[in-house]
């Protein structure tokens, strides 16, 4: 279950971004994926969840009305944020569960972009991709998307190809793609999936679960496929262990070789790993 106090984490956390940033060199910020617009320019009305901080009070006094200010960067750059919700998410106990915790790295993105008054779009994936929010790029709408996230039931097969081809083509202007996923797939349907999206700025995240990196048990064992109905039964040897230890960093380098090549930034993400931990090799480039 995700639950909303991390938000108010990510808050200190991207002050304490900010300070770093500011004891490096003025102006300078530690990352450019999603950067702070400061031309205002034009105002809309407030929404439950809007920063306060945006308020025009001035313009608050002549109308009695409350308006936000709108950034140059909020109409030119949109964050879009991708979460796999196949069946093989669906792994893992408590904080190391893999769709919460890539869940919560999209939400992370989502709620900074909208604290630095960029626009977001999130949306969950499997055979297709559904968006989720609403348009507005608010804490108010972050705070609706936990809600939506913890009601998710990871199931059936990720179609990268088509999941994330179609939804490229509703990508309008400049943006940064965040992708959440195991990814576990077929390397070519990952690799035609991802190259729809390269035109834009691309970071993927490959959320790896501690149970899934060995072998669970040993003698002999019935596996069954997560986003599948076949299963194998066979012995667990040293020899067997070996072999799924290679194919599985294989996999993991034949995934990180498709970013490579497209372009695209690479993070390898432990679920046991600390989760401000993960999202800042993510957040800071």
């Amino acid at each position: 279950m995700i639950t909303p106090e991390f938000l108010a984490e990510l808050d200190r956390f991207d002050d304490a971004r900010d300070r770093r940033a500011r004891s490096q060199q003025q102006g300078e910020r530690t990352t450019d994926a999603v950067g702070e617009g400061l031309t205002f320019a034009d105002y809309r009305r407030y929404e439950p969840g809007d920063e306060p901080r945006f308020i025009d009070w001035n313009l608050y006094a002549r109308t009695d009305e409350l308006y936000v200010k709108q950034f140059e960067a909020e109409r030119n750059f949109t964050v879009h944020v991708l979460v796999d919700a196949s069946a093989s998410m669906d792994f893992g106990e408590d904080d190391a569960h893999k769709f919460e915790y890539a869940a919560k790295l999209g939400l992370g993105f989502a709620y900074l972009t909208a604290r630095e008054h960029n626009d977001f779009r999130f949306a969950t994936f499997d055979s297709t991709a559904e968006r989720l929010d609403r348009g507005r790029s608010n804490r108010g709408e972050v705070m609706g998307l936990v809600e939506q996230c913890n009601a998710v039931d990871p199931d059936g097969e990720a179609a990268f190809d088509a999941a994330l081809t179609d939804y490229a083509a509703t990508i309008r202007s400049k943006a940064l793609v965040v992708v959440c996923s195991d990814f576990l797939a077929d390397t070519d349907a990952i690799d035609a999936g991802l190259e729809a999206l390269a035109s834009n700025q691309v970071v993927l995240a490959h959320v790896v679960a501690p149970g899934e990196r060995d072998l669970p048990t040993a003698g002999d064992t019935v596996f069954e496929a997560l986003e599948s109905d076949e299963s194998v039964r066979a012995h667990v040897g040293s020899r067997l262990e070996r072999s799924y230890r290679d194919r599985f960093a294989d996999h993991a380098d034949a995934v990180e070789g498709v970013a490579r090549d497209l372009r695209a930034r690479y993070e390898r993400v432990e679920t046991d790993t600390p989760f401000f931990d993960s999202f800042g090799d993510l957040w800071f480039e």
